[in-house]
């Protein structure tokens, strides 16, 4: 076929959004800069104090040290700020998840933190926040580009399309793939049926909006389309054949995006085997690369890992957004929950319907290939997708980059999308 390059332009259905937002933070900036002394002084002489102050109070929490714990906390309470500079926002941050463990009150403060982004989340506030996520970075946008490449050369030819969306980007993927479908150089363009299973409460109320505005796209674009939302399910492990509505003559494409860590650890497996009953062309999956499953039964080695991939994703928005950016801001938010759920809430407590316990590529791959009969073979990117990928990350500032498997590794090892030379996303795709 004639190729078109999948980087993504700006989604259409999701537009007007305003550029210069508002500064809306309050006057509590001033707290941002109070007692640098004593957080120079806490430190290592780098300036990064907040690490050692944080590792040092987990550290005492698994000794059980009353004193300590009480000190450290104060220390942190004292140094930390949600609107200060890095250190001492991811102090504020790992602090509410250490107070909620040391406090047993992880799963109030858990069930809090959400239903206040409930009540603030609508579609504008999801719309301005998603666009400017993906203009100021690839994480997000890396995925979209891997997988929409990869549906587009599986289904090479397929008349019926069925896209299975497990995701929480607010559908920005599927416009690109839309046009692709639209522009390629067939007789006829392909039927589309696009199922989007949302996987987190704070996503349900912005789906009605996201509807409309997709209908209109693909008929803009001449895609026969159909448009289907799930939302009624308390776990993705509910997820059926039936309940996905799955046809016979349909070519199916399961996307995953920031899904399997959704999942609980001990229903994976099955979930992967159900993902394998719908016998998909293909299946791709984004995931973040991080590991809170292996180390959950010790807290502090659970807190490293936490503590490793927040240090990079806080420097990372640092230097991606504006020093008073209310999208930054948001997004710090986002951790703050993820960062209780992880350290302060107790994962066999079955009435938390939100699971965040995710895995490294290598953990994934493992899983998908060799997992009590989850029997997926992986499959390499072709050079196409490698490509439009890089030619996606120039768009970017300094400090992105794509790494890929060294030679004569297996291609089960994906790509991988890194924040100064530090994998951060990992991208795959498998076949049964």
């Amino acid at each position: 076929m004639d190729r078109t390059s999948i980087c993504p332009k700006e989604p259409i259905f999701l537009h007007p959004i305003i550029t210069n937002p508002k500064n809306n933070y309050d006057n509590n900036n001033s707290s941002a800069s109070r007692s640098s002394d004593s957080a120079d002084a806490a430190g290592d002489g780098d300036g990064r104090w907040a690490s050692k102050l944080l590792r040092d109070c987990a550290a005492a929490m698994s000794e059980k040290d009353s004193a300590k714990i009480h000190h450290l906390l104060w220390m942190l309470n004292e140094l930390s700020s949600p609107y200060g500079d890095s250190d001492q926002k991811l102090a504020s941050y790992f602090l509410q998840a250490l107070f909620c463990k040391a406090t047993d009150s992880g799963r109030r403060c858990y069930k809090t933190l959400i239903s206040v982004a409930e009540k603030t989340h609508s579609f504008d506030s999801v719309r301005k926040l998603t666009l400017k996520f993906q203009e100021a970075t690839p994480w997000t946008t890396f995925g979209h580009v891997a997988s929409n490449g990869a549906m587009l050369e599986a289904l090479e030819g397929e008349t019926r399309i069925h896209v299975i969306d497990i995701s929480n980007t607010a559908c920005t993927q599927w416009p690109t793939l839309l046009e692709a479908l639209a522009t390629r150089n067939n007789d006829e363009t392909p039927r589309l049926k696009l199922t989007v299973v949302v996987t987190t409460t704070v996503a349900k109320s912005v789906m009605k909006e996201i509807s409309p505005r997709m209908e209109k796209f693909a008929r803009l674009m001449g895609v026969p389309f159909e448009f289907n939302v799930i939302t009624g399910l308390n776990r993705l492990s509910e997820l059926t054949k039936e309940g996905l509505g799955v046809l016979e003559d349909e070519a199916v494409a399961v996307n995953c995006i920031g899904a399997l860590r959704r999942v609980d650890i001990e229903e994976r497996t099955s979930f992967i085997q159900t993902i394998k009953s719908l016998n998909p062309k293909v299946f791709t999956i984004v995931e973040e690369e991080a590991d809170f499953t292996s180390s959950r039964g010790d807290f502090v080695k659970c807190f490293e890992e936490c503590l490793r991939f927040y240090t990079m994703y806080f420097d990372m928005l640092e230097e991606s957004f504006g020093p008073t950016s209310n999208e930054k801001l948001m997004l710090e938010r986002e951790c703050s929950r993820s960062i209780v759920r992880v350290l302060a809430c107790d994962e066999d407590d079955r009435e938390m319907d939100d699971v965040d316990r995710r895995e490294t590529g290598r953990q994934w791959a493992e899983r998908l290939s060799s997992g009590a009969g989850s029997g997926f073979k992986s499959v390499g990117y072709s050079d196409d997708v490698i490509d439009d990928v890089r030619a996606l990350l120039k768009r970017y500032k300094a400090g992105w980059s794509v790494v890929l498997p060294a030679a004569g590794e297996d291609d089960q090892l994906g790509v991988y999308l890194a924040w100064k030379d530090e994998p951060v996303v990992w991208a795959s795709i498998w076949k049964p």
